[in-house]
């Protein structure tokens, strides 16, 4: 069954509740959150009458701030965030929580790779997902989709140099098939496209992050879609919106090429910068993600410092709202984990 399948009205009578009783939940056991709520206003037993009255958190918190909603001895895997100074976001999972974002974000992925596991052609090192108990955001996001592929392929070297003869093996192989390719955009597009004679016609990829080195190359989305498709064959093109702060939940690129969706269980909310007011379709301000996972943290309602736009609402592909990310809010600190690649690498 598809996660892209409730209309805003109905995604927001069966969000509403639930996102309510997560609110208690982390009040109960999160002691620096509950003192967050008390503070803004939100007392125990309050009542919302929709989503955006809910109370979020800045992202930036994570950095400043321990929130956990479970013991410390039950956390199974702590994700830290991609920022490039020297403060990050730490994301703590219990089995639950880890459990959960792993079987959404399959049924969110299913939806365009299909019920099958794909040969996997994984634009990075392999290095990047070797410790398995403590993942930045590009390692978790790379151990998180090779969930749906098999037989491996890394297109870097442990150096994170091109491995042509490695990408070259992998096409040999399963070009002729359906076959699954995921990266940070920059790096798809350094390490696939501008390597040049590859046949990818077969594959689907799935991409996120890294338009700002692309915007020095003069390539938005568009032209990303439509180089790829001309000089390699490559149609099935899916972007993706999402972040450690809400591992599992990713907006994913709908069939129509132009938008960012919501799965069910999730939502995003426009907010006035000036005013934290939602604004509605069509006017730009700041992104507040919205989701039902975060079990074992108060990361449910998030405003980040990201900038973005609805587009409409129940009127595309998939139904609910369709929106885009326009760029980070000036002066923010730059955090796509591709664009941190050559401070990593």
């Amino acid at each position: 069954m598809s996660v892209f399948s409730l209309s805003q009205s109905e995604k927001e009578a069966r969000l509403l509740p639930e996102l309510s009783a997560l609110t208690e939940r982390h009040r109960e056991r999160c002691a620096p959150y509950s003192r967050i709520l008390s503070a803004t206003g939100h007392d125990v037993g309050r009542a919302y009458d929709g989503l955006a009255d809910l109370p979020w958190l800045p992202v930036r918190l994570f950095k400043t701030h321990e929130l956990r909603s479970v013991p410390a001895d039950e956390v199974v895997k702590v994700l830290t965030s991609s920022g490039t100074t020297g403060d990050v976001s730490r994301i703590y999972l219990d089995r639950e929580a880890a459990a959960g974002q792993t079987r959404m974000l399959a049924a969110t992925l299913r939806t365009v790779l299909g019920p099958r596991r794909l040969p996997m052609l994984v634009v990075d090192s392999r290095g990047v997902v070797a410790d398995r108990r403590s993942y930045s955001a590009r390692g978790a996001g790379m151990l998180g989709m090779m969930n749906f592929g098999r037989d491996h392929a890394f297109a870097l070297d442990e150096h994170g140099a091109l491995d042509l003869p490695a990408i070259k093996a992998f096409l040999a192989r399963h070009g002729g098939e359906p076959f699954l390719i995921f990266g940070f955009t920059f790096m798809v597009w350094l390490y696939l496209y501008e390597t040049g004679g590859l046949d990818l016609s077969n594959g689907t990829l799935i991409h996120s992050g890294g338009w700002k080195k692309l915007a020095d190359r003069a390539v938005d989305n568009d032209a990303f879609r439509r180089r790829l498709a001309a000089d390699t064959g490559l149609t099935k093109v899916h972007n993706f919106y999402g972040m450690v702060e809400q591992i599992g939940t990713v907006f994913l690129e709908g069939p129509d090429g132009g938008s960012l969706y919501c799965p069910d269980f999730a939502d995003v909310i426009i907010r006035d910068p000036a005013t934290w007011a939602e604004l509605p379709p069509g006017q730009p301000g700041l992104i507040e993600v919205v989701s039902t996972l975060p079990t074992s943290y108060p990361g449910h309602l998030l405003l980040t410092e990201d900038l973005g736009v609805v587009h409409g609402v129940d009127d595309g592909s998939w139904p609910g709202k369709r929106f885009s990310v326009l760029g980070r809010l000036p002066r923010a600190e730059a955090r796509g984990c591709s664009d941190t690649f050559a401070e990593a690498a």
